[in-house]
């Protein structure tokens, strides 16, 4: 008789390896980070090329972070409900979309709202990927890895955005600056729908559309309100109505939230593991974080008279010094704990800026800024990736998107707080000291530099406190956590 013959059974289909997965999802991070500051130095040649006014060039910047950190709640919300591949595939695909008709645009009215649409496409990106990746990686121990690489990709966008856009600038004109950032999030679109797995079903439930409508128009009124004052000034009536009409919004949104059965924002989200504290610490590195890199480029071309070029290669230093301090910061932390770690990590960044305050009008790139500035970066790199951790820490798996897209809205708001305090600030202080232009123009920046230090020395203060364990996850947490006797990784 002869035997019945086993049908083989059929191969699972293979699963990406989750590194690769990983670096797909970094790559679209890094996309959004570049798109920050690519424009920075090619800002003359865009004035001229589409003949922006002084306000016009302005918006060039704001657009986009206008939209970005308004629409970053939103952005996050809508992959937890709707599904984080599909919401990051479609972010992609717009921001490609918006970063070629940027590059087309002949007058000021596209260019602007191409860079609207780039914004909106980066809030979908980044609360959506920074969920997808932290899904790869269920254990502790994988999750700090994770985010040591969000935050080296990160801090490399945003070095490679200054160096890129003056190469490109420098070599076909502005258009390109533009042209190479759709190039990049077609191939990162590739690499995502080749690499990065299904997540599985959207999370139940519906999309609050009055809550979402409400806190978004009050984030736009206050980033508004807050990048007009730097060139009107506080005592402004548009800049006053804006910020006006945000806090009622606001008030209105807490209002709102506490009666819907679907809320934006979850009332236990923030009183989950260590969220809140994340993202207040956030809030206040970003105020630092962003208006220094408003400031630097400014010294190295109107005090130093760098160019585009020299301006962006001189990033490449502090770039790898970033990837070096996130590479690092999971086995700092395991070492020394978290609140260590992160009061640690300010206190190397407010050295760091103290030695900024030191610049000269007769300075140089070497004996002025390399040093501190990688001091800096190493701080910055090192508290970034454990304050991301913090922001997530213990959040269920369903509220993952909602998480990531809050901890990004905290560090573009105070990020927007602090640079147009700190610019103001700088203002003010050049137009009354009695010095020579140039020097007037140092002395203010080193007191942004200063005050700054100052910030982050009292944000060190407070992190030692806040960031100590308080109490475990809630049930269905997106990973497990360690005991209370220890506290030497974020659980996230």
């Amino acid at each position: 008789m002869k035997e019945a013959r086993t049908q083989p059974e059929p191969e699972a289909p293979r699963v990406p390896r989750p590194g690769a997965a990983l670096a797909a999802l970094a790559a679209a991070q890094f996309t959004v980070m570049l798109a920050t500051s690519i424009v920075n130095v090619a800002l003359p040649q865009i004035r001229a090329g589409v003949g922006l006014s002084d306000t016009g060039t302005t918006w060039v910047v704001n657009a986009y972070g206008l939209a970005f950190g308004a629409l970053l709640l939103a952005g996050g919300r809508a992959a937890d409900l709707l599904g984080r591949r599909p919401v990051l595939v479609a972010g992609l695909g717009l921001f490609a979309a918006a970063s070629l008709s940027a590059g087309l645009a002949s007058g000021p009215a596209l260019l602007i709202a191409a860079r609207v649409g780039q914004g909106l496409a980066a809030a979908a990106i980044a609360p959506a990927a920074l969920a997808l990746a932290l899904a790869q990686f269920p254990t502790r121990a994988g999750r700090g890895k994770a985010l040591g690489v969000w935050g080296a990709v990160s801090g490399a966008g945003g070095a490679g955005g200054v160096l890129l856009g003056g190469l490109l600038t420098q070599a076909g004109g502005w258009p390109w600056i533009f042209y190479s950032v759709a190039l990049g999030a077609v191939l990162v679109l590739a690499a995502v729908a080749a690499l990065v797995p299904d997540a599985g079903r959207p999370e139940p439930g519906r999309f609050d559309l009055l809550g979402t409508a409400t806190v978004t128009l009050a984030l736009t009124c206050l980033v508004w309100g807050l990048t007009g004052a730097r060139g009107a000034g506080w005592a402004d009536a548009r800049v006053l109505g804006a910020l006006g009409a945000a806090a009622l919004l606001l008030v209105a949104f807490a209002a709102i939230e506490r009666r819907r059965p679907y809320a934006l924002i979850p009332p236990g989200l923030l009183t989950t593991g260590r969220v809140a504290a994340g993202n207040l610490l956030m809030a206040l590195l970003g105020s630092v974080w962003i208006a220094l890199f408003f400031f630097l480029p400014l010294y190295q071309q109107q005090v130093l008279g760098s160019g585009p070029l020299a301006t962006g290669a001189g990033q490449l230093p502090l770039a790898a010094a970033n990837m070096l301090g996130a590479s690092l910061a999971p086995r700092i932390s395991r070492r020394l704990g978290v609140p260590a770690t992160v009061t640690g990590a300010l206190l190397v960044e407010a050295a760091g800026l103290l030695w900024l305050a030191r610049i000269s009008v007769d300075g140089s790139y070497v004996a002025d800024i390399l040093g501190p500035s990688i001091l800096v970066r190493l701080g910055l790199s090192v508290a970034f990736v454990q304050l991301t951790a913090l922001a997530v820490d213990g959040v269920p798996q369903r509220d993952a998107g909602l998480a990531g897209g809050l901890v990004n809205t905290t560090r573009q708001v105070g990020g927007a707080i602090g640079l147009a305090a700190l610019a103001t600030l700088a203002g003010s202080v050049t137009a009354h000291t009695h010095r020579p232009p140039l020097e007037a123009l140092t002395y203010g920046y080193r007191t942004a530099f200063t005050v700054s230090a100052a910030i982050l020395a009292a944000t060190a203060l407070l992190a030692l406190p806040l960031t100590r364990r308080t109490r475990r996850a809630e049930p269905g947490a997106a990973a497990p956590r360690q005991d209370r006797t220890t506290d030497h990784a974020p659980a996230t």
